[in-house]
């Protein structure tokens, strides 16, 4: 069978205590946590034949927080990945931290074990902020890891920052990203506060206790963090990412907006296989049960119509400066891009959110600012 390409995401779902903005899966009960670790050897295990058609060329750890875990929990993790799977030995391999968690001999460890890339969830370099968005680290553990991480023989280093929250001044952002390119890491990611249903801030929103930056505002902030850092020379590859040079885009992200297949292991992890999308059981006790009676812990599937799937292909190819390849589409899709999306293609140029430039269409400076609402003309 022909080998295809692919990226492998491992969920780890613990996190020392819960950041009240914080959608994605996590739980507290680290008591679970080794229970989860053999629950996943074994997942691997029962994934492995139904994906050995695939060679994986990005892995990324994320979560929840995945230093927490221990050195032979990793290392347990990895000789099964490479066991079970085809990873290509030329791959990206990242793994998530919070700067809270880490230390030298931690971060030795992780470069010995084979992982290339670290993710720091940083967030601000201010103290009161830290605090407002629940993180457990300081600014000067930030600082002092982050160098820590230099020695250990990190050459590839992602800084994440949070935009456009309560409490936040265009000030206080401008100081973060300064301290951030102050450290020169080789990417830098901005995202935006946004309020998810089911989280404190969300509850707190709806009691009137919190109120959403407005979309101007939001708009400011991204514009702020596209200026500054193209000043020091960071490549804006995608909506809310930036890379020192095309050898540091995030490879694993880009499976993701290439609409390329994944697979994803552990509670709450999705999983695309091009015409297949899977979510697995968003609980970690549920996890746990399904894996250990053998079998796959998938709590949703479903089968893509031809229409999902040039829709998700051009909502997400737009997220990119590169925009969507129309030739590539219609290669992929069998159907004119032009011909299909004429009506929505006049009123977006119309509107200036689009411009199209030989067989790229790209969104517009103006149209970046909107990208999600962008998405509904189609």
């Amino acid at each position: 069978m022909m080998q295809t390409t692919a990226g492998l995401y491992i969920h780890v779902p613990f996190c020392p205590s819960k950041c009240e903005y914080c959608d994605f899966y996590s739980v507290t009960q680290l008591e679970l946590v080794e229970s989860y670790v053999e629950a996943l050897l074994t997942e691997m295990e029962l994934r492995a034949p139904r994906v050995n058609h695939l060679s994986f060329r990005t892995v990324y750890i994320g979560g929840g927080t995945p230093s927490l875990l221990t050195e032979s929990q990793l290392e347990r993790i990895r000789e099964a990945l490479f066991r079970h799977f085809h990873i290509l030995p030329d791959s990206e391999f990242t793994i998530e931290a919070n700067p809270g968690t880490l230390s030298p001999n931690k971060l030795i460890f992780f470069r010995n074990s084979g992982i290339n890339r670290l993710s720091m969830g940083v967030q601000s370099f201010h103290h009161r902020e830290l605090a407002f968005l629940g993180r457990i680290h300081t600014v000067t553990e930030v600082i002092e890891n982050f160098y820590h991480a230099r020695e250990a023989g990190f050459s590839n280093i992602n800084i994440d920052l949070m935009t456009a929250f309560p409490g936040i001044s265009e000030t206080s952002f401008r100081k973060s990203l300064q301290e951030a390119i102050k450290l020169a890491p080789e990417h830098i990611s901005c995202y935006t506060l946004i309020f998810e249903p089911g989280t404190v801030f969300y509850k707190r929103m709806q009691k009137g206790e919190m109120e959403p930056l407005s979309d101007d505002e939001e708009a400011g902030y991204y514009a702020l963090a596209s200026e500054t850092l193209g000043v020091y020379g960071y490549l804006q590859y995608e909506i809310s990412n930036f890379a020192r040079g095309e050898e540091f885009v995030c490879q694993h992200n880009l499976i993701y907006w290439n609409y390329q297949p994944y697979l994803g292991l552990g509670p709450s992890a999705h999983s695309f296989f091009m015409t297949r999308r899977e979510a697995n059981k968003r609980s970690v006790v549920g996890y746990i049960k399904d894996v250990t009676a053998g079998k796959l812990p998938v709590d949703f599937a479903e089968e893509l119509t031809p229409e999902q799937q040039m829709f998700e292909y051009l909502f997400l190819r737009l997220r990119l400066r590169d925009g969507i390849d129309m030739n590539a589409f219609e290669q992929r899709f069998g159907v004119s891009f032009l011909d299909k999306y004429n009506e929505p293609l006049h009123r977006l140029m119309s509107e200036n959110l689009v411009e199209q430039e030989g067989q790229y269409l790209r969104l517009s400076e103006k149209g970046w600012m909107v990208a999600d609402f962008v998405s509904t003309y189609f």
